[in-house]
């Protein structure tokens, strides 16, 4: 079998057999194919995409190609959830203690923040001393004594992922819907889980930008999911603007704090609530997601998915006082305050610009070896929706100097619109997808 011969019949529109796509993924993890060749390859799926049983067989292979992790001896149900990438979207910190106390297990391998999309593992970092490099043993010990676990993708752990991913960055192939799939799945089946939901963001904040975009990649993750034996739920939700009302690493750890205290904002818990209800009926802990939501709220109510947060920020490392101690104060002093250019209604608050704005102030990262602040972002009085009069405060916002205020500042007012009249009410679900 030859490269070039796997690469011209992909080019071509044919479809290609598991034994080709392992020795192209083959291939490239041992160093046998040359980067230009596999290059060339990801280019001809780019534009030629991928049947169900390519995108499946793909999927599998990456997965087979490094450690899969060992959960023997941890009771279940596994069940995780995983969100496309947006901006403000701390979820993931408020989803893993909700489900635990109801009842799950959620084995929760995240990444960090690239381009204007925020990181789970930055934001957990920004607790002081809280790891999330952990070992196999650690992660299984960890699950098993407070429900839930957050670590990193190792170098072990779908090897062919991580290589891919670095090259699609380069080649301008992000956005395959097949090569997206393959990536996430295979992360999330290592990692343990048995039922899975995802959150497809759509909108200038999320990576599909388009509703037909985002429902199918949606269609993708479920029907591929469901091949592999798993059940699977696509909920497609918007990212038009930041979610919540705090933006940035140690700012979105505060508001993560608010929502499990019950205080958090409407559009946050809404989203939560639904991702952590759809959790629990695919692990067969309720009926339908009403009840789930119900199970979800009492958790939050009776102070238990707190606890259990808690008890994870101790058992990864973390300095719980520091925490405390730095909730509400850990704000650089190199900031400004966003104000209303006019009176009227905000109309728009682009999530695109405030990400991009986001990577200015240190938020986030260009490359991989850019380093994240913890006390840098945005902190919004009013959101879209809001009536306000001309020089009300709309954010204030925190950055690592005065030149990344600069220089974030211009995409920051102009990610602001007001208009004369409200705006229409903001539909957060937009479409939901089951394979249960």
């Amino acid at each position: 079998m030859r490269a070039v011969d796997v690469i011209m019949k992909k080019r071509d529109g044919g479809e290609l057999s598991r034994e080709e796509i392992a020795f192209m993924i083959s291939g490239y993890v041992d160093g046998g194919i040359p980067e230009y060749q596999v290059s060339a390859w990801l280019m001809s799926v780019f534009f030629q995409g991928m049947t169900s049983r390519e995108t499946a067989d793909l999927t599998e292979l990456m997965l087979r190609s490094g450690d899969v992790m060992d959960l023997s001896g941890v009771p279940g149900p596994f069940v995780d959830k995983h969100s496309t990438g947006g901006v403000g979207d701390k979820v993931s910190l408020i989803l893993a203690p909700i489900a635990a106390a109801c009842g799950v297990k959620v084995p929760m391998m995240s990444g960090r923040a690239l381009g204007h999309t925020g990181g789970t593992l930055d934001k957990l970092e920004s607790i002081p001393g809280y790891r999330t490099n952990l070992s196999p043993a650690e992660f299984r010990d960890f699950l098993r004594a407070d429900g839930f676990a957050m670590t990193g993708q190792t170098a072990r752990v779908v090897p062919a992922d991580k290589k891919l991913y670095a090259l699609r960055d380069v080649t301008a192939t992000v956005e395959s819907v097949p090569l997206i799939t393959a990536s996430i799945l295979s992360k999330k089946v290592a990692e343990g889980a048995e039922s899975l939901v995802f959150d497809i963001k759509c909108g200038s904040g999320a990576f599909m930008k388009s509703f037909p975009d985002a429902r199918r990649l949606a269609e993708s993750l479920v029907n591929t999911g469901k091949a592999m034996g798993k059940r699977i739920v696509g909920v497609i939700s918007d990212m038009s603007e930041p979610l919540g009302r705090k933006v940035g690493n140690f700012f979105e750890v505060e508001e993560s704090i608010d929502c499990l205290s019950g205080k958090g904002p409407q559009d946050l818990m809404e989203i939560t609530y639904r991702l952590a209800a759809w959790l629990l009926v695919a692990a067969g802990k309720a009926r339908d997601p009403d009840e789930a939501r119900r199970l979800c709220e009492a958790a939050v109510t009776d102070g238990r998915a707190m606890d259990l947060f808690r008890r994870n920020v101790r058992t990864q490392g973390g300095d719980l006082a520091r925490m405390d101690r730095l909730y509400g104060h850990h704000r650089s002093s190199h900031s400004f305050e966003l104000r209303a250019p006019a009176s009227g209604f905000i109309t728009g608050l682009d999530a695109y610009g405030i990400g991009l704005a986001g990577v200015y102030l240190g938020v986030g990262r260009n490359t991989t070896a850019d380093p994240v602040y913890p006390d840098v972002g945005f902190v919004f009085e009013r959101k879209t929706g809001d009536a306000v009069a001309s020089g009300d405060l709309v954010a204030r916002v925190y950055g690592k100097d005065e030149a990344s205020l600069a220089a974030a500042r211009p995409l920051i007012e102009g990610a602001l619109k007001v208009g004369p009249s409200a705006p229409p009410p903001r539909k957060l679900i937009l479409e939901e997808l089951t394979a249960l």
